[in-house]
């Protein structure tokens, strides 16, 4: 029988508090690895566990109607690409910003983006926000894939620092390239309909939102929007639901990072960006 009286109570706070700790003291001991052991400042590189690939691969299975074992194969082939990873390794060992990231080539949830160009196979890839260009690069190495299936897509990156970008290298540069400036001018400036649409920049609320109204008119009838800020804003769901297309959101976890992760808010007609064909399987 339970006690629960006043004394008994207070004598369980410990006991509660002890057993809260112990959901987060795991992550304490990476915190301080990662201290000493990392050099990364901004957009943390890990993969993802097992189980949230997983997870991943499901979610996008559901948006594309692609068979799950083609988002697998998909999302090995990016993890599996030698060349790939020895670019970026390379370029990071090569830059000035090598003591500020570490020299591996781990792309978390992104490996989500890379699967949804094989499958949707663009033309017009759009991403806000580049960064280093872990996505710019990875993006830019499905759309070469895709070139070698007789599809052919161009990358734009938008970043108000002209720094930005600097992990895209050859070839991967041969399909993508980076607009300077405010990201809502250059997005207001593109002629291009978009096919897949990347909001990754400034993170306020209202930021992303105008982003969002600014391609509006621009995506085209099987566009999918991708939001890397849905774990904080419903800003994405907003605009999905403002414009009549579904929704769907995958939290990442990652895998021996103290970092929580981040997410893939995913905006959607599922009618128009149906993939479930034989052309996409993966033998």
């Amino acid at each position: 029988m339970l006690n629960c009286t006043p004394a008994a109570v207070v004598i369980n706070i410990p006991r509660r508090i002890i057993y809260a700790l112990s959901y987060y003291v795991p992550s304490l001991g990476r915190i301080i690895a990662w201290g000493f052991g990392s050099r990364e400042t901004t957009n943390y590189t890990y993969d993802l566990s097992d189980d949230s690939l997983f997870y991943l691969m499901h979610t996008i299975a559901v948006v594309t109607g692609a068979e799950l074992d083609v988002v697998r194969g998909y999302i090995a082939e990016a993890r599996t690409d030698t060349k790939l990873r020895e670019t970026v390794i390379g370029a990071i060992r090569d830059s000035k910003f090598r003591y500020l990231s570490d020299a591996r080539c781990e792309f978390g949830r992104r490996l989500g983006w890379y699967a949804f160009v094989r499958i949707l196979k663009p033309r017009v890839v759009v991403e806000t926000g580049v960064d280093k260009g872990h996505g710019a690069i990875l993006l830019c190495a499905a759309l070469l894939r895709n070139r070698t299936d007789g599809a052919g897509g161009i990358y734009f990156g938008t970043d108000i620092n002209p720094e930005a970008g600097w992990l895209l290298r050859p070839p991967y540069s041969e399909v993508g390239s980076i607009l300077v400036g405010d990201s809502i001018e250059s997005l207001s400036r593109l002629t291009q309909n978009i096919d897949l649409f990347i909001n990754d920049s400034d993170h306020s609320a209202d930021y992303e939102y105008r982003e969002y109204r600014t391609v509006a008119e621009k995506l085209s009838d099987r566009a999918v929007v991708l939001g890397d800020n849905s774990h904080v804003t419903p800003m994405l769901a907003k605009f999905a639901a403002e414009c009549g297309m579904q929704f769907l959101h995958f939290r990442e976890i990652p895998r021996d990072h103290w970092y929580p992760g981040c997410g893939i808010g995913i905006a959607f007609n599922r009618a128009k960006s149906s993939h479930r064909t034989e052309a996409h399987r993966i033998a």
